[in-house]
This record gives structure tokens, C-alpha cells and sequence, in this order.
């Protein structure tokens, strides 16, 4: 008996053009279909991590693409991966504010009307932020290990990192992404969630706004962050919504079991 392979997602590259410099994106499009033919189902845009870029969702994107026969678009935020330096700090409503700024750009440039949106962790904030800010646009809100407040379990995991990161490996891991942007992207992460203005930051007042079917994917052993924030995902929202805790996963399910949480996805988006 043999086994057939789904096919391999097609992938494309580009930079989209900003106020603040460009912006580098990733497209998987199931096979027969590309940037020019949408699709009859909505794309799934990815928002990475705080020390994420494209290339770190490594094959996961590919994966969630087969599984759900949607493109899947990965983008490297300003500051991050490919995309162009920034020189300043990032402002402490950052995370809302990729919602008013680029998201914005990315679907003007991209041509996206309906969508799906996936963050894990921090990107996780902004994909709420951005399923509020555009709800009658949004089909389904997808969120990875997303905090939804500074937790004293999620600062004492950047204090632990930070410590971690003062060895030179690590920071040359990190530079093998981001380049020479490394320190700047440690910094963006570290110094902007352990200032003290930035302990007053919450999703409790974005989340209501929110209407579209809602998957909150949280690992048990998550050192960043308790389950009391996916459960505050599904209970603040106003659409549907699924709480799934995957057992043997701390903050990187989709890296730690990505076939499993693909498949997930895709179950989730043929139910609604």
C-alpha cells in the first residue's frame, strides 16, 4: 500500500512599503493556486512572536496550509527577521498598535478583504487587537500562548530569558534571524514588559469586541504564562469560542507538536 503526500504549499516573497520602511512577507499558497487567484476560503495571517520572525514559525505555516487549504501569510514586523530596522524603542501600546498601523498596510497591499488571524504569545495580543479592530472582516481569531496582562509568571520568564540571553550564543542565535537588529529586538521584548508603565497593560477592554468564532491553544507547561489567559480569551470574547490546553506543550505547542496543532486548526475552521 502506498502512502500519498499532500502536495507542497507554494511559497512566495516580498516587501511591502511603510511609513517606517519595509516590511518583509511569506506567502504559502496551496498547491494550483497563487497571490493572484484567491481562494473561495480566507487567508490565515500569522503575528510572530516577541524574538519571532518569519523564518522561526519554521515549517508550521506550510504544514497549517495543507491542513486547512487556505494561504497562510507570515510577515516579519518592522524591527524583526528581514524587515527594516527601526531606531527607537517600541511605544508601550505597541501591541495594539500594529493594528492600527500595519495590519492596515499589509491588507491594502495584499488585497486581503475577509481573513483569519494567528499570533502566538505577543503576536497573540495583536491578532485579538486586530480581529476587534476589524470584526466585520475577521472570520476567526486563532491564538498561540498569547498573554492577555502582565502576569507575575510571565515577567519572571522574560527575567529568566534576559539572564539567559547575556550569553553570547544565544545572542548570536538570535543574530542568525534578525541580523545585527539582535540587541534591539532583546530590548523591544525585555525592557518594554518589564517597564513599569507597561504593568497596567491588559486585553480585558479589546476582547469584548471581538465577534468571530475563537480557538485559545495554550500549553500546560507554559513558562510564560498560566491558563488563566486563554481562559480569559474565551470568556471575554462575544463569538464562539474553544479553549484547547495541549498537555505535553509549554509556550511553543505548534513548534512542540505542530501536525497536532495544524490539525486542530483545521478542525476548528471547517466547524465554523
Amino acid at each position: 500500500m502506498h502512502t500519498v503526500e499532500a502536495p507542497t504549499p507554494v511559497t512566495t516573497d516580498s516587501w511591502l512599503d511603510s511609513p517606517r520602511g519595509r516590511v518583509f512577507v511569506r506567502r504559502w499558497h496551496p498547491p494550483g493556486k497563487d497571490a493572484t487567484t484567491p481562494g473561495p476560503r480566507s487567508p490565515i495571517v500569522l503575528f510572530h512572536d516577541s524574538l519571532g520572525c518569519v523564518e522561526l514559525w519554521r515549517d508550521f505555516p506550510a504544514m497549517l496550509c495543507s491542513a486547512t487549504g487556505r494561504e497562510v501569510i507570515a510577515y516579519d514586523r518592522l524591527g524583526f527577521g528581514r524587515s527594516d530596522a527601526l531606531s527607537s524603542p517600541p511605544a508601550l501600546d505597541f501591541i495594539a498598535d500594529e493594528a492600527r498601523r500595519v495590519f492596515p498596510l499589509i491588507r491594502q497591499q495584499l488585497g486581503l478583504q475577509r481573513f483569519v488571524v494567528l499570533g502566538h504569545s505577543v503576536g497573540g495580543g495583536m491578532a485579538v487587537n486586530c480581529a476587534a479592530a476589524f470584526a466585520a472582516d475577521c472570520d476567526a481569531l486563532i491564538t498561540i500562548a498569547a498573554q492577555t496582562f502582565p502576569e507575575d509568571k510571565t515577567l519572571h520568564g522574560i527575567r529568566v530569558a534576559k539572564a539567559q540571553l547575556e550569553d553570547k550564543k544565544q545572542i548570536e542565535r538570535l543574530q542568525k534571524y534578525h541580523g545585527d537588529k539582535a540587541g534591539w529586538v532583546l530590548d523591544a521584548w525585555t525592557e518594554t514588559w518589564l517597564h513599569p508603565e507597561f504593568a497596567s497593560w491588559s486585553l480585558d477592554a479589546t476582547l469584548p469586541q471581538v465577534s468571530c468564532p475563537t480557538l485559545a491553544i495554550h500549553g500546560l507547561h507554559d513558562e510564560y504564562g498560566s491558563l488563566i489567559h486563554p481562559e480569559t480569551i474565551g470568556r471575554l470574547g462575544r463569538g464562539k469560542s474553544r479553549v484547547e490546553i495541549v498537555q505535553d506543550a509549554a509556550h511553543m505547542p505548534h513548534r512542540e507538536q505542530p501536525e497536532a496543532i495544524a490539525g486542530l486548526i483545521a478542525e476548528f475552521l471547517r466547524e465554523h
